[in-house]
């Protein structure tokens, strides 16, 4: 590879704040949003022109139960209660209190304003369409970050950092041990359309024609958008053999996941007559499922997830099953509490069968522990969303946003007791954490 040698240059300091947070997705925003309240000055840099992540920019208008398996204990609090409650009162979201289902369909709309807004509610400082370059670290310390934006090349300096860029780029460029998994879950385009017709099947219709337009076997689902169903998200594409943190590959994740898109347009003209279907809106980001990983103090494994092992350091519920969609093979792998399991294919009876024998105590909830976001050798810097250290089986779990959302707002607050007590991050009292974070509003079981 050739090089070229970059000219220096003097960046100017735009912001000194107490935290800052890299990356706006709701998982960003709640870490910034609960170390704010704790009386933080806090700065956030998000690279698109807003706020959500793949709940806004990537079209995923799903959140998951806030119960526990049985439906019968709401075991998660907090921000993402907060902001489905806010969604309620403007007819933005389908029914969560006491539901009785897995699914909570969300308008990504109404939840890009609502995000606006209670950033702005909590006196931080954004940056949108700023693009996080480097980190300048000393002594082992990031003490500042370089952005790039539409006013150049700036910094902001900070007493604590909080990744939540998804892909662990803070941590990566800070030179803290990180991972790549050696089979990641391939990414998925959504859309909307509008004029779906909800009596046909789309599984079944997409892949008798798969061949025909190029399109790989994958798992495929869909629901309208709230409060009507007017419009309908459809998630049925998938983009395998591609690594999400290489810039070239990326950019080919993009365009072949339009490229499906039109594949399944074109298979509802061909072979469904009579339908004004079209094609409402494509995502501003494909919807990563997973990239690179931090190496933390302790790594989440699926056999203490599946068994619902309690953890001292619980910062974190859920109960979303293990999804793996592979790389290797056609279709998704689920597994669950109870201990079943199905292979499902898209057009194709699903394969069932147990993981484990069946038991009458089987856990009703796993939980995600406080020390898989917190890297090894860091000592001002914690991770918050997607890039946590989990294997392949609790990776497959955890990795939903309503789980993420609460390891944002775990992170918010571990940094902001980091800062008050001079420690660094890995030295932070899980207990103190988990005691603020109850006081906040979040579920602590």
């Amino acid at each position: 590879m050739k090089h070229i040698i970059a000219p220096s240059q003097k960046v100017p300091v735009i912001e000194e704040a107490d935290i800052c947070v890299v990356g706006g997705s709701c998982t960003g925003v709640f870490a910034a949003i609960r170390a704010s309240r704790l009386g933080a000055k806090v700065v956030i840099v998000e690279k698109q022109n807003r706020f959500g992540g793949v709940a806004t920019n990537g079209l995923v208008h799903m959140w998951h139960s806030i119960y526990d398996t049985d439906f019968k204990e709401q075991i998660i609090g907090g921000l993402t209660c907060e902001i489905m409650e806010r969604l309620e009162k403007r007819n933005a979201i389908s029914p969560f209190r006491n539901s009785k289902t897995y699914g909570i369909r969300l308008n990504s709309e109404e939840l890009t304003i609502e995000l606006d807004g209670i950033v702005g509610e909590s006196k931080i400082t954004p940056y949108l369409h700023a693009f996080f370059s480097e980190p300048v670290v000393e002594n082992g310390r990031v003490t500042a970050i370089v952005i790039q934006d539409k006013s150049g090349r700036r910094a902001i300096k900070a007493g604590m950092f909080i990744d939540a860029t998804g892909d662990a780029d803070l941590c990566h460029r800070a030179g803290l041990p990180t991972y790549t998994p050696a089979h990641i879950q391939p990414p998925t385009a959504c859309a909307r359309f509008t004029g779906w017709d909800r009596k046909i099947d789309p599984a079944r219709l997409i892949m008798k024609h798969a061949r025909e337009f190029g399109l790989p076997e994958c798992f495929i689902w869909g629901a309208p958008i709230p409060p009507g169903d007017d419009v309908f998200m459809l998630s049925g594409t998938r983009v395998s053999g591609k690594n999400p943190v290489d810039g070239k590959q990326l950019t080919s994740c993009e365009i072949e996941g339009r490229r499906q898109v039109r594949a399944i347009m074109d298979i509802w003209r061909k072979y469904v007559k009579g339908q004004s279907i079209a094609l409402h809106a494509l995502p501003s980001q494909i919807g990563i499922r997973e990239s690179r990983h931090i190496i933390a103090l302790s790594r989440i494994t699926g056999q203490n997830l599946l068994y619902g092992k309690k953890i001292d350091d619980a910062i974190a519920n859920g109960t979303y099953p293990v999804d793996i969609h592979h790389q290797d093979k056609p279709g998704i792998t689920f597994k669950y509490l109870d201990g079943t399991q199905r292979y499902s294919r898209p057009g194709r009876k699903s394969v069932a069968g147990r993981w484990h024998r069946q038991t009458a105590d089987c856990p009703k909830y796993y939980q995600i522990p406080l020390r898989s976001l917190i890297p090894q050798k860091s000592k001002n810097v914690i991770a918050a969303g997607r890039m946590l250290d989990a294997d392949r089986e609790a990776f497959g779990a955890v990795r939903v946003m309503v789980n993420l959302n609460q390891t944002g707002e775990a992170a918010g607050v571990a940094a902001r007791h980091a800062l008050d007590s001079g420690l660094d991050i890995a030295k932070v009292d899980p207990a103190d954490v988990r005691k603020t974070l109850a006081a906040g509003g979040s579920i602590m079981l």
